[in-house]
């Protein structure tokens, strides 16, 4: 299990309802296409075809307010943390830009928090209010995956980074097998798809070879400190880019394996602030 906590210094931040944002995405909509003509650095290719390449330089910031000076070509940043005007100003900059979501937690201090029925809610996961996610219960969690999609979808956001889906391997309070984790990450990476969004494999190492084909992208958190960036190949030999991130080892610990792997992988600080180390 990665010791990432992704968003836990903006519990406390006052963010609209969920509702109120969908109703708006049409508007939404509007001033993100708005907002790209004209741009002095357009984004030209349309958001459903579009996929990191393994050469894509990245930031991931989850904490704070987005820096945008960062020089990065791809920016991994919280879907209900910021508005659409950030990912507006990165299009302006040529940048593309990813929503960050967990979808196998529950997060007490998100908008949407109350939608979750307690059936669905397991054990914590070390982080304070956040709890595991019955996957199992696609008809119960399924519309509000679905909810969140759209409102990534109406920021203009161009993939989507999905967290915590590996609860298999981990003491969720819940019976989840292998299958029950594949098919809850295919329908999420579908789901994606299917609103032009590029689908990101968050760690779920031993489940590589059996997703692979649904998604664009693979993200892993300490790979090299656990010795298991291997699993990770596949994604290489297709074409397909790997971003890794690093907390305890330092650069020189990793980033020569990283590169010979064809690895984009950095170090940054455990609460995934805008300081990070390129190899």
């Amino acid at each position: 299990m990665n010791e990432t906590g992704p968003g836990r210094a903006a519990q406390g931040a006052a963010t609209a309802p969920l509702l109120v944002l969908a109703l708006a995405s049409s508007l939404v909509v509007a001033c993100v296409a708005a907002s790209r003509v004209g741009s002095s650095a357009p984004i030209e290719e349309s958001r459903a075809t579009w996929r990191p390449g393994p050469e894509t330089s990245w930031q991931w910031q989850l904490t704070g307010a987005v820096d945008l000076a960062v020089d990065a070509q791809l920016f991994d940043i919280d879907l209900f943390d910021n508005d659409a005007s950030v990912v507006v100003a990165l299009h302006a900059q040529g940048r593309r830009v990813i929503c960050y979501l967990s979808a196998g937690t529950w997060e007490n201090w998100r908008p949407d928090a109350d939608q979750f029925p307690t059936a669905v809610l397991g054990r914590r996961n070390g982080w304070p209010g956040e709890r595991w996610l019955d996957i199992r219960q696609l008809a119960l969690l399924g519309p509000i995956m679905l909810a969140r999609l759209d409102l990534c979808a109406a920021k203009g956001f161009d993939g989507v980074e999905f967290d915590n889906v590996d609860g298999y391997s981990n003491s969720t309070g819940f019976p989840l097998s292998t299958q029950d984790q594949r098919r809850y990450n295919i329908f999420l990476a579908e789901a994606a798809r299917a609103r032009g969004l590029s689908p990101g494999l968050k760690n779920d190492l031993e489940q590589v070879g059996d997703l692979l084909p649904y998604f664009d992208w693979a993200l892993s958190e300490q790979c090299f400190q656990y010795d298991e960036c291997e699993a990770l190949s596949p994604f290489v030999a297709a074409g397909k880019a790997v971003f890794v991130v690093e907390y305890k080892l330092d650069p020189q610990q990793f980033c020569p394996a990283a590169r010979a792997l064809g690895f984009n992988a950095m170090q940054k600080h455990l609460d995934l602030d805008a300081w990070r180390s390129v190899c």
